[in-house]
């Protein structure tokens, strides 16, 4: 056996015990109900597919069918005369088939193209669910990879002996996936990790991965410059055994003395690149996002990985330094920040970055070890399904709490619009077109809005109610309004939270009728000796005989000559009333005026004069004389 193939035997062996002594892997499961037969009925588990896309955040229902024939699913069903497709608004099928003989992706792909909405693989083994993922041995005849659109799932084989016994007994079976607690979404940001390797020339995974890093990015880079998610890339590496340190294979794979290793790109280790330089380019871009990250630009990862696959590809031979250092610059980073965390790859000692990398490599906590290229973690759970950026973002957009998705969640392409239909069955005010209906990526939820500043209150389906200080700036409050004869009155009062009453001259229950009160009929105004009324729409007229004046406040007719007279005298009472206010003023001051002088005269006089014991006394008969 050649040295070549020994190498690649101990690098599958060291990517496969990596998994087995350090950590775990990870089913990722959802839940699968079984609506019908009643002796089956209950709510049972089963394995993601690691293709197809898993309709994350939503929920699917269908009828059963297992095929006559081709029942592993490993030919086309059109050599069987068999067809999957649902009838006019008939349920979409459910198509489950017995594992054996081909690939998961083979099966589904059979499948789909019948008709089959989903597919539901029965294990032939009484053992724990797994993850059906796509070969990999895949080669460029395999294109239908990555046309593989319908959701796939793997059930026990008790369950699918069960399914396959009601359907023999003439029993229909219909069963509901639900995909929306598939991921947690715990709040209003989601964390995602990438699991990615700059290598592309290794077929067609590299190629959709790379194909999917360029139709991604803009969704991510809008969503990472929202502050919507927090994205961080990761890269995969293995050690070199021991026993082969001083191999020319671990030497030409490995850096930091063989503690840091990549397959081979073309498994050529003659020729062409090898695993060293792609461990050395994986550094670089793990460097690239930690510089970007610290200077509060992380989105800057997807360019450069992005600009780096179309400007330095392999089959170029610009895989180098030389051109990922043109690829830096041109998007405003230091490229000496870049060579400082990416150290010294020679040296034989750890290296802090990768070091880090492979430890994060080891599931922690809820999510398992990551031993697939590419793979993506979503609020630590490994995302199952096609490399596909709708199929990516679907995922992304379910991590989110509901009502907190960014608008780009809520696309056509993304999600269905529920509010659009009968809105949602939550409450509307057509007159202003506000509604208590909003669109969610789960679904919609009826939650009374705020409009303009103004909260409305209820339960969203069937009440919603403008409350606060502005809220007769919208539709009036809700409230009846109207005008008239170039007057115009309203149930709404902004000193008043909430409620509706009729203005005075008014009566009714204020929402959409207030009727004007006939004073005079009801005899509430204008009922004094000699008054005359007459109603006015929200009010009244009321005049006097004569020439007598008519007082509303007091309802009340008095003549014109005595309010004249009144009025004078009161006038000429406040003027006294001055009068003598200045006069007792002008006293007090006289007063105090008199006083200051007196003992300013005594002061002086104490000073040239003897004075007997009672100087006040003399001093006082002095000044009379």
């Amino acid at each position: 056996m050649k040295a070549e193939n020994v190498w690649l035997i101990v690098m599958a062996w060291v990517m496969v015990g990596w998994d087995s002594c350090m950590g775990r892997f990870v089913v990722e499961k959802n839940n699968l109900r079984v609506t019908s037969p009643e002796s089956i009925r209950g709510i049972y588990e089963c394995a993601l597919g690691n293709f197809g896309v898993p309709q994350y955040g939503g929920s699917m229902s269908g009828a059963v069918v297992y095929p006559k024939a081709n029942q592993k699913a490993c030919k086309n069903f059109d050599d069987f005369d068999i067809s999957f497709r649902s009838r006019v608004a008939g349920l979409p099928t459910f198509v489950l088939v017995d594992r054996g003989d081909c690939y998961f992706t083979l099966k589904a792909w059979n499948a789909q193209r019948a008709g089959a909405a989903t597919i539901l693989v029965a294990d032939n083994r009484p053992e724990q669910l797994i993850t059906m993922d796509a070969p990999e041995d895949e080669t460029t005849d395999a294109d239908y990879l990555q046309n593989i659109t319908i959701p796939s799932a793997l059930i026990s084989r008790s369950l699918g002996s069960a399914i396959k016994t009601s359907i023999a007994h003439g029993e229909p079976v219909h069963i509901s996936l639900d995909w929306r607690e598939a991921l947690p979404h715990p709040n209003d940001r989601v964390s995602y990790e990438l699991w990615t390797n700059s290598n592309d020339e290794c077929g067609p995974k590299c190629d959709a991965q790379i194909r999917f890093l360029k139709r991604f990015k803009g969704a991510a880079q809008i969503l990472e410059k929202g502050g919507y998610t927090r994205f961080t890339p990761h890269y995969i590496t293995w050690y070199c055994p021991e026993a082969f340190l001083a191999s020319r294979q671990c030497k030409t794979q490995c850096t930091n003395g063989g503690r840091y290793c990549a397959p081979d790109p073309d498994q050529d280790f003659n020729r062409g690149y090898n695993g060293k330089d792609v461990i050395i380019q994986n550094l670089r871009q793990a460097c690239f996002y930690r510089v970007t990250n610290e200077s509060g630009k992380p989105w800057l990862w997807w360019d450069y990985v992005t600009d780096f696959a179309i400007r330095c590809p392999m089959k170029e031979e610009k895989y180098d330094k030389k051109c990922a250092d043109q690829v830096i610059r041109s998007l405003g980073v230091d490229v000496n920040k870049i060579d400082k965390c990416m150290g010294d790859i020679e040296a034989n000692t750890e290296n802090p970055v990768l070091k880090e990398e492979q430890e994060e490599q080891v599931g922690k906590g809820s999510r398992g070890d990551v031993t697939i290229l590419p793979t993506i973690v979503i609020n630590n759970r490994q995302y199952r399904g096609k490399l596909e950026r709708s199929a990516v973002l679907k995922a992304l957009c379910s991590g989110f709490r509901e009502t907190t998705e960014p608008q780009i969640c809520l696309t056509e392409d993304i999600e269905t619009n529920e509010c659009l239909q009968n809105n949602g069955g939550c409450w509307e005010d057509k007159t202003t077109n506000i509604t208590a209906c909003r669109d969610t990526f789960r679904g919609r939820v009826c939650q009374c809005p705020i409009v303009q500043g103004v909260k409305f209150l209820g339960d969203g389906y069937t009440h919603c109610e403008a409350s606060g200080a502005l809220r007769c700036g919208i539709n009036n409050g809700g409230c009846w309004k109207k005008s008239q004869m170039g007057k115009t009155y309203s149930a709404c009062r902004d000193d008043h939270t909430k409620g509706c009453k009729c203005p005075p001259g008014f009566k009714g229950d204020g929402l959409k009728d207030c009727q004007d009160v006939n004073e005079c009929e009801e005899k509430t105004a204008c009922q004094c000796r000699g008054c005359k009324c007459k109603n006015t729409w929200g009010s009244y007229e009321c005049s006097c005989s004569g020439s007598l004046l008519y007082i509303r406040e007091h309802d009340i007719c008095i003549s014109k000559d005595a309010r004249g007279n009144v009025s004078w005298g009161v006038i000429w009472i406040i003027i006294m009333g001055m009068g003598a206010a200045a006069l007792g003023a002008y006293t007090v001051y006289k007063y105090r005026i008199r006083t200051y002088m007196d003992s300013e005269i005594r002061a002086i006089m104490a000073q040239y004069m003897p004075l007997d014991n009672n100087p006040n006394n003399q001093l006082s008969s002095q000044l009379e004389l």
